[in-house]
């Protein structure tokens, strides 16, 4: 595939994923391109017999890969369906690029990294997965690494979308159920609004630069800053809310407190997005006029 121009959006686009949180911000974009919109309705990618002539009959320019298995505490129980999703099926489908001809985006997560270090993640740091979720994902960046040249790997973090089961539904589900709230204050992140990211990935595949990105809206906060910030824009600031460390938080996986990702790569290539309290605020909005 020749290398593209900065502004020229590939023809022929396939996006795995499809009608999750990623996906459906990137359909909405992508316009004025050819799409193949792809979820588990029309092909599971862990069948290599079913999703690679899909995909590869399509002849994509750019397959941007966003399925996954996303349940981290689920993958801890069952191991085997994490790695079938997001190592076996992303090896499906980076075959499929083989086999067309086609550039892919891999995306990825701030998971993949420990949590430990003093300072934000970038690109190039040695990732240290400390849970199978994230084991399962940097199997997946290796798979596709070994697989494919014509490469994006775009780690992101916190993501979350207008109707999707996401952390500020959660937080506003939870606190019309129970009138207050706990949450952990020794977790910190880049919380991304999906259509953020979806715009990134579009300005990514039109420079045809390869390589290792950290995508996430900027800023960074804990849990308990993050559902401050929703329940004062929800209107529900009279919600009590207590932070409290993650060790009283039960959970069959454990997090990296710290896996806080810098945006070094995409930036160089002018790509930014925009500050994390801004993008929360248009999700409100986008929710409202639903």
């Amino acid at each position: 595939m020749p290398m593209m121009s900065k502004r020229e959006l590939p023809h022929r686009i396939v996006v795995t994923g499809a009608r999750g949180q990623l996906g459906r911000s990137l359909c909405a974009l992508l316009t004025d391109a050819a799409v193949l919109a792809i979820d588990v309705d029309e092909a599971d990618i862990r069948d290599g017999d079913q999703v690679i002539p899909l995909i590869a009959g399509f002849q994509p320019d750019v397959v941007i890969h966003a399925a996954a298995w996303t349940d981290v505490d689920g993958a801890e129980r069952d191991p085997d369906a994490a790695y079938a999703v997001n190592a076996v099926g992303t090896q499906n489908v980076a075959l499929a690029c083989q086999r067309a001809g086609a550039a892919m985006v891999y995306v990825s997560t701030n998971e993949v990294f420990d949590g430990r270090a003093s300072r934000p993640y970038r690109e190039w740091d040695q990732p240290a997965p400390i849970s199978v979720y994230a084991r399962s994902k940097w199997a997946g960046e290796r798979i596709a690494q070994m697989l494919l040249n014509q490469l994006y790997i775009v780690r992101t973090a916190w993501v979350y979308a207008p109707g999707g089961n996401n952390f500020p539904s959660k937080i506003i589900a939870a606190a019309d159920r129970l009138g207050r709230l706990r949450v952990v204050d020794d977790e910190f992140g880049n919380p991304t609004y999906a259509p953020d990211l979806a715009a990134a990935i579009v300005q990514l595949i039109s420079t045809g630069r390869f390589g290792i990105y950290h995508l996430t809206n900027e800023g960074v906060c804990s849990r308990y800053e993050w559902a401050r910030e929703v329940l004062r824009l929800s209107g529900r600031e009279h919600i009590p809310l207590t932070p409290i460390p993650s060790s009283e938080w039960k959970r069959a996986a454990q997090p990296p407190l710290r896996a806080i990702l810098a945006n070094t790569a995409a930036a160089a290539l002018g790509i930014r997005l925009r500050p994390w309290r801004e993008a929360l605020v248009d999700y409100f909005g986008a929710d409202s006029r639903k």
